[in-house]
């Protein structure tokens, strides 16, 4: 809308803006939390308060959570949870222990560690949890994984649960891939599909409403998102989510190429660009280069390259594959790339390429069975129309915004 009224460069619109955006105001959109200031966090009053949040808990000024809920006289926050990657987002490990917020001086209990929900003594004396932590859109990142457990903890213990929704940079007008078949794990909490199109808020309305978790859940709204938004268009800062989550380029290729990530290859981690790149010493980059081209998925180009990541898979060893472009993020299925890696990789090396670790992300059956056997992309996609279908209608009912 804004855009539109300054097209026609008058006073006015400028006027209506300062009217539509306030003095100090640097989005047009608005994330949970600023929503939740705005109202002098009333939600909250007069509550004692568990945060899981992580660097990614800011407002649209970049100030952190977990400063406005402990400097606010209307909330007491009492302790603070981390997920995956620890409360300041640069840990990349397997395990995080607890430790103490040193600004604040409050506990900081670990949901990556010895357990990853929250246990009893440590929500002792809580009203609530609150949830604000920036999530990307894909199916097996790990922070939906976090809110669904604690969401069960919290209810357990009779606290209410209130999540601070997200914009989901990826949009949400779009869902791709299987539903997951598997029994449940950190890495697929819930049936829904590999891009599910959904924020966090939204997803917790599906967890508490299909999961039957019981207790008191609230969802503090995003203001001004629409479905079909990117994060670049929304005018808030960028944040990595994870140390490997550098851009929204990124983001937006890790529901494809993260799919191939549990295989024998590297997926650039170790190197500057994340998930814009897939090789292995055993890849011939030319060839699987012009094969991948050759596939014509829309919206993306590969190109032949070579490089050593300093660290995880194939540290310090040269890999050879392809650096992935995007021309064009509206009309590019990412999905796509992930199952046409899969089944090119079987096709040009059956004897070096570990079909069976697709599954670990993956989780459906069937695709893993049809890329083994050498299925068209095509075929494949036609056997999740039914489900896709499925969770359409079932996510109809928990969506919020147009």
């Amino acid at each position: 809308m804004i855009r539109r009224l300054f097209r026609h460069g008058s006073i006015l619109a400028f006027a209506i803006a300062l009217t539509l955006f306030p003095s100090g105001t640097t989005a047009a959109i608005q994330n949970g939390i600023d929503a939740l200031a705005a109202r002098d966090f009333k939600e909250l009053r007069g509550q004692r308060v568990g945060l899981i949040t992580n660097h990614t808990g800011v407002d649209a000024r970049r100030n952190p959570t977990i400063d406005l809920l402990h400097e606010s006289p209307r909330v007491k926050l009492v302790a603070l949870f981390s997920p995956e990657h620890g409360i300041r987002g640069k840990l990349d490990q397997s395990r995080i222990d607890d430790g103490t917020d040193s600004k604040t001086g409050l506990p900081i209990y670990s949901l990556y560690g010895k357990t990853r929900v929250p246990l009893p003594h440590q929500m002792k004396g809580l009203d609530a949890l609150v949830f604000d932590i920036q999530d990307i859109g894909c199916r097996f990142y790990t922070y939906i994984s976090t809110m669904g457990g604690a969401m069960e903890a919290a209810a357990k213990e009779g606290l209410k649960f209130i999540v601070l929704d997200r914009v989901n940079p990826i949009g949400g007008a779009v869902v791709e891939g299987p539903v997951m078949t598997s029994k449940r794990d950190f890495v697929g909490w819930h049936p829904i599909p590999v891009r599910h199109g959904m924020t966090v808020g939204e997803l917790a309305r599906m967890f508490h409403t299909e999961l039957k978790i019981g207790g008191e859940l609230a969802v503090i709204a995003v203001r001004g998102w629409k479905r079909d938004m990117w994060y670049d268009e929304t005018g808030l800062p960028w944040i990595n989510p994870s140390p490997n989550m550098r851009s929204l380029a990124q983001a937006t290729l890790y529901p494809g190429v993260g799919l191939v990530e549990t295989t024998n290859v590297s997926v650039g981690r170790g190197t500057d660009t994340p998930f814009e790149v897939v090789g292995a010493p055993w890849i011939d980059d030319i060839e699987l280069a012009a094969e991948l081209n050759r596939a014509g998925i829309p919206g993306v180009r590969f190109v032949p390259i070579r490089f050593t990541p300093d660290a995880s898979r194939f540290k310090n060893e040269e890999c050879r594959g392809v650096n992935i472009f995007l021309t064009d993020r509206n009309a590019c299925p990412a999905v796509d790339i992930g199952v046409t890696l899969a089944l090119t990789l079987r096709r040009l090396y059956p004897d070096d390429w570990h079909a069976d670790k697709f599954y670990r992300l993956l989780k459906h059956d069937a695709t893993l069975e049809a890329v083994k056997r050498g299925d068209s992309l095509k075929a494949i996609k036609a056997s999740w129309k039914k489900d896709q279908k499925a969770f359409e209608r079932r996510r109809k009912a928990f969506l919020m915004y147009r």
